[in-house]
């Protein structure tokens, strides 16, 4: 019996061995081919096995060949097919800034070429894999949502119009999430005259926003905490904008779950105004 599984040891040793060996050999084998072809002169076949890595997935081995062929074929009418693949491969390797940078080449030295469309649709593509959290500039955002526009507006037709709104909508979402964390920003930090200010244009800049309502009751409550802490040649002032604004909200928002508050800033702001009247009538 001892024998027995002595002797399968050492058949699976020499099988585990045999089949290291033919892996090692095979890329041994592999990489030796892989040189070859990085030291050819002869360029066309080189473009081919490049196009073979990409298609293979081997996006490194195709990006090396096809960084060496960009300089190559400059200028010539293959440029564009170089530019594509070698954005492509960028892509692949997740580099989509250089990727970026080839597909826009690509679109300004030949706008009519086979591959414009798709590369039109990856500058907008790469930008919003590059799109940053809500919480950091985005700047890049923004570009992403102009160059997918651009490409609806160039191929209103294409089969992926629809893949570009919904990335639209997505990066939007994003720019309307950063706007409400900004103007929330000062509101927290208890700067009521920087929040009005920045409650009042994310509003502007996103009427329909999902926080709308949220929106609307911080500056709401903004207002009203500036006005009743207000110096008194503003106060009178500001006291009526709390009350349009007051006014304005219950009408969008009749239930609202901050009905109760707000109806206490309306009591206060009142209270004051026609404290302050009366003042003003018994100086007269």
């Amino acid at each position: 019996m001892y024998l027995k599984k002595g002797y399968f040891c050492a058949m699976f040793m020499k099988k585990r061995f045999f089949v290291i060996g033919l892996i090692v050999t095979l890329i041994v084998s592999a990489c030796g081919d892989y040189n070859k072809i990085l030291k050819s002169t002869d360029y066309e076949f080189k473009l081919k096995k490049a196009v073979e890595y990409y298609e293979e997935g081997e996006f490194v081995r195709a990006g090396s060949l096809f960084q060496e062929l960009v300089n190559i074929y400059r200028g010539t009418s293959r440029a564009d097919q170089i530019y594509y693949y070698y954005a492509k491969s960028m892509m692949g390797q997740r580099d989509y800034l250089m990727a970026t940078h080839y597909f826009k080449s690509l679109l300004k030295e030949f706008p009519g070429s086979q591959y414009s469309e798709e590369a039109q649709f990856m500058v907008g593509y790469c930008s919003y894999l590059l799109s940053p959290k809500p919480r950091l500039d985005q700047t890049v955002t923004r570009e992403a949502i102009e160059s997918l526009q651009l490409y609806i507006n160039l191929y209103p037709y294409s089969d992926r119009v629809d893949e570009a709104n919904r990335l639209i909508d997505e990066l939007t979402d994003k720019l309307v999430y950063k706007s409400y964390l900004n103007a929330r920003l000062y509101f927290d930090f208890e700067n009521y005259k920087a929040a009005v200010v920045a409650l009042n244009n994310s509003l502007k800049e996103y009427p329909d926003s999902q926080y709308r309502e949220e929106l609307m009751y911080m500056l709401l409550k903004s207002k009203y905490l500036l006005a009743i802490n207000s110096v008194e040649d503003k106060k009178q002032e500001r006291l009526s904008s709390a009350l349009d604004e007051y006014f304005s909200f219950v009408d969008e928002y009749p239930e609202s779950k901050y009905k109760r508050e707000v109806d206490k800033f309306y009591g206060t702001v009142a209270d004051l105004l026609n404290y302050d009247e009366q003042q003003e009538t018994n100086i007269n």
